[in-house]
């Protein structure tokens, strides 16, 4: 059954044409009957059990040797494999066998991706060197990953493959512009570095996949399995559905809870979509607003932490930090934006007059206390479950694991019987004569267990501080655990017959989970694995540089505008790829550039800032019409229209949109060297920021906005997300020391101490004279020991203080390597800084509050006037 929007007399999609939606982006849209359907759910079957066994504890006792260290292109032959088994290559394919074609490029492909490890003695016989038969099956195997990836992931991924593998061989080509031009290489070297190595497919993308990614993934697929998904909706519309637009505030919390579930913007879309937007209708949403809300939730489901989809891997492996920093980093950025989608839906509520579902009395106070301290309680839990755990370890150091996997196991059962005392959660029609809400005190009981494994992940990472592999695998070991019993247990506690009967339904339960975990990786395989090759290609050639000199040209050198050209990159990208290859493509090819330029404007930009900042724009892209996915998915639901939907979903995004913009100039809200205190109060004073900046761009605080409110609105947030800037025009932050006195002034420093130093000299590549500003912490060594600890050599020339190159392993090493210290024009510091005297910044944030009160006061006065010109129907 349709459903149907009554403005606008469109249908919405079925739930068999929905699911039929997903399945085509995410898993797949062929159904393959019978015996070759079953062959095509076990090959899934047996992908996820080897991931599985890969990230246990227990590999290097259950696999062989080989299979772990070529793990990589055993992934990528699963999923070459099953792309051909479940996505038609064309539109006009079967859906429902196998053509003959799909069979030798499906058996094609899994065997030339294990070229590497049928042949791995002769390849290291070869050094690494791919002979000349080795180079034609890997050009062959090439070929059929482009395949795969162009019936998997679109045209587009596979057209920006081509192009970086053409400059490879032609680069030298006089069709090349001279200023792009490179040697060239031969298909020898091509094709050892892009297929035999692990510099271009089988890098580190690809082992990200295999070795995180997957588990995150699977984890997901049997979390909604087992129901935790219709349990989050549930909580959440139970929580806020008697609100005004209620409905909309529970999509916002249900998409943040299930973005826990899936890495997918489409799935999200239409697991939340399909209850939230009929009824975001029904309160007075229109049909574009409504999906435009869920858009909006969804896609920032993949900036949630703890998962974040397959982009935080990476950033752990190209930032070089743990993934514990990486979530750290994203939290606060993440809350507040989620903070302020509610708010924007409070708004639209209150500027529309929207009525309320229920006959539940509205208590805002007590409603936003209870959601605090149901998650700060959730929290607190996961942190102090150290406690408990470190006593029995230390009292049980040899029995400890047996010990606390009973204790867990008591706990879920008892969790699990509190759940058998209320009847299971049924998904409810949202398309009722009457919608009933959901009463929390009758239904929190029926879903707490699914809380355990996520504790159990959270409890990992965060305070174990395993790896991500290994904490998803213990999540996910607890969750074959949930799947295998929950029916089974509830039934014998409720006294029901054939209890044991239901054995059957979870292990049906688990091996679905399994195969829809399997099948959900196949689209983030290959994306890593054609990802590689534009890597490959930058690594290969060196075209990096040339990028981020082509990209400072067309920025002229200013920092601002270069971020938005790499925003509007990652968005132009990002109409064809899928988040993670967009985010590996741009940060390949922009980070480096953002940071080098960044440091010659005098701005020292964090890495991870900027991996964020890519990463951000990067899931935009499922927003941004004319091609955004979710956005599409959210109109099939609603019945409105996908364009002016995508449109609605990017202003309601806008919170997204400028966040790394300031984070990129105030990292204080990445929570980067910040203390406890001061981190509870940038969340305070960032939230203020972003709810302001939210009424600033919907026109409305208390009442409707004036213009002269609105611009001064717009001022306020600004001043409370970087009170630096205004700041540095009363004070300046930095003293300047001549160079000279550099020597002296870094042995008066004291330790910890920063001191900003430009250092002038000529390019490496390009001889051309260029500026970068590096920061120097001072360290503990006394007298001129100190500048051999940083690596420095000075050697004094007149007033120039000119550098040698710094030693190899010291912490500029890196930072200079881009100056030619062997020319004429000596490397010198041109200019050093240290901090001054400044009054605390956050004194910036009294006059700016103090505004914000003067335009809460003159609203307060005339709303009355204004809810009783538009109660008359009068326009406001």
């Amino acid at each position: 059954m349709s459903n149907v929007d009554n403005s606008t007399g469109k249908a919405g999609l079925s739930e068999a044409e929905l699911q039929e939606l997903v399945a085509a982006s995410d898993s797949g849209a062929r159904a393959v009957p019978g015996t070759i359907g079953l062959f095509i759910a076990g090959v899934a079957l047996v992908w996820s059990i080897f991931q599985i066994l890969l990230a246990s504890p227990w590999a290097p006792y259950l696999l062989p040797g080989d299979l772990i260290n070529n793990s990589r292109q055993i992934h990528l032959a699963f999923a070459i494999f099953l792309s051909a088994m479940a996505y038609p290559l064309f539109k006009s394919a079967p859906k429902t066998y196998v053509p003959w074609y799909d069979w030798v490029l499906a058996i094609g492909g899994a065997t030339l991706a294990m070229y590497g490890y049928i042949f791995y003695d002769k390849i290291v016989g070869n050094g690494g060197l791919a002979d000349d038969t080795d180079a034609i099956f890997s050009l062959l195997g090439l070929v059929l990953l482009f395949i795969a990836a162009y019936r998997t992931l679109g045209p587009v991924m596979v057209a920006l493959a081509v192009i970086f593998l053409l400059y490879v061989f032609f680069g030298a080509s006089e069709v090349v512009p001279d200023q792009i031009r490179w040697a060239g290489a031969s298909l020898r070297k091509a094709m050892s570095h892009m297929w035999i190595t692990s510099e271009g497919v089988f890098g580190i993308a690809l082992g990200v996949s295999t070795r995180f990614v997957f588990l995150f993934v699977l984890f997901g697929a049997l979390l909604d399995k087992a129901g935790a998904g219709n349990y989050f909706i549930k909580m959440a519309f139970g929580a806020l559905g008697h609100l005004r637009g209620g409905p909309a505030k529970a999509a916002v919390v249900g998409s943040a809870a299930t973005g826990l579930i899936s890495g997918s913007s489409i799935a999200n879309v239409v697991t939340t979509g399909t209850f939230t937007i009929p009824l975001m209708k029904r309160v007075g949403f229109s049909a574009e607003k409504a999906g435009s809300v869920e858009v909006a939730s969804s896609v920032n489901g993949q900036i949630m932490p703890p998962v974040m989809g397959a982009a935080a891997f990476l950033m752990v492996e190209y930032v070089g930090i743990s993934y514990v920093e990486v979530i750290t980093h994203a939290f606060l950025p993440a809350i507040i934006s989620y903070i302020a989608l509610v708010y924007i839906v409070h708004l639209e509520a209150v500027k529309n007059n929207m009525p309320t579902i229920g006959n539940k009395a509205v208590n805002m106070m007590n409603t936003v206390l209870g959601m605090f301290f149901f998650f700060a309680g959730f929290a607190a839990l996961c942190y102090i479950t150290q406690f408990p755990v470190r006593f029995i370890t230390s009292m049980v150091p040899a029995g400890s694991g047996w010990v606390l996997a009973a204790l867990l196991g008591a706990v879920y059962i008892g969790l699990l019987y509190l759940a058998s005392t209320v009847p299971d959660l049924e998904p409810d029609d949202p398309n009722s004569e009457v919608v009933e809400l959901p009463e929390i005190p009758k239904i929190y009981k029926s879903g707490l267990y699914y809380l355990l494994p996520i504790i159990v992940l959270v409890y990992f990472l965060m305070i174990e501080r395993k790896s991500p592999g290994l904490s998803a695998f213990w999540a996910t070991f607890l969750l074959f655990g949930i799947l295998l019993t929950q029916k089974t247990l509830k039934a014998m506690f409720r006294g029901e017959p054939n209890a044991i009967g239901k054995v059957k339904d979870g292990l049906m339960d688990l091996v679905a989970g399994l195969i829809d975990g399997a099948r959900n990786m196949i689209g983030i395989g290959l994306a890593t694995a054609t990802a590689g090759i534009i890597v490959g290609t930058v690594s290969l050639t060196g075209i990096g540089q040339v990028m981020a000199d082509f990209v400072e040209f067309l920025s002229g050198g200013n920092l601002i505008l270069m971020l938005v050209l790499v925003a509007i990159l990652s968005l132009i990208l990002g109409m064809g790829l899928p988040t993670t290859a967009n985010y590996i493509v741009v940060s390949t090819l922009m980070v480096a550039v953002v940071v080098e330029l960044g440091a010659q404007s005098g701005l020292v930009v964090p890495l991870i800032a900027v991996h964020l900042f890519v990463f951000y724009f990067g899931i935009m892209a499922d927003v941004t019409p004319p091609v955004g996915l979710a956005s599409f998915a959210a109109a099939a639901v609603s019945g409105g229209d996908a364009i002016k939907t995508g449109f609605t979903a990017f202003f309601y995004s806008l919170r997204t949109v400028a966040l790394p913009f300031v984070f990129i100039f105030n990292t204080d809200l990445l929570l980067i060297d910040v203390t406890w205190v001061q981190g509870i109060i940038v969340f305070i004073i960032a939230t203020i920021g972003i709810l302001v900046f939210t009424a600033a761009t919907m026109g409305w605080f208390l009442t409707k906005s004036r213009i002269w409110e609105t611009v001064a609105m717009l001022v306020i947030a600004f001043a409370l997300f970087r009170p630096g800037f205004f700041m540095d025009m009363i004070q300046p932050p930095y003293t300047a020391i001549e160079p000279a006195a550099f020597e002296e002034a870094l042995e008066a420093a004291p330790v910890g101490r920063d001191l900003r130093v430009v250092i002038s000299g000529p390019d490496f590549d390009t001889l051309e004279m260029k500026d970068l500003t590096v920061v120097l912490t001072v360290p503990e060594e006394t007298g001129p020991a100190r500048l051999d600890a940083l690596g420095l050599a000075l050697v004094p020339d007149g007033e120039m203080v000119a550098l040698d190159e710094p030693m190899f392993g010291t912490p500029l090493s890196d930072q200079l390597s881009s100056f030619d210290f062997y020319g004429d024009t000596p490397v010198h510091i041109s200019a050093v800084q240290a901090p001054a005297n400044q009054w605390p910044k956050e004194l910036m944030f009294i006059p700016a509050l103090a505004l914000l009160a003067l335009i809460a006061f003159l609203q307060s006065r005339r709303a009355p006037a204004v809810a009783a010109a538009r109660q008359k129907g009068v326009p406001a």
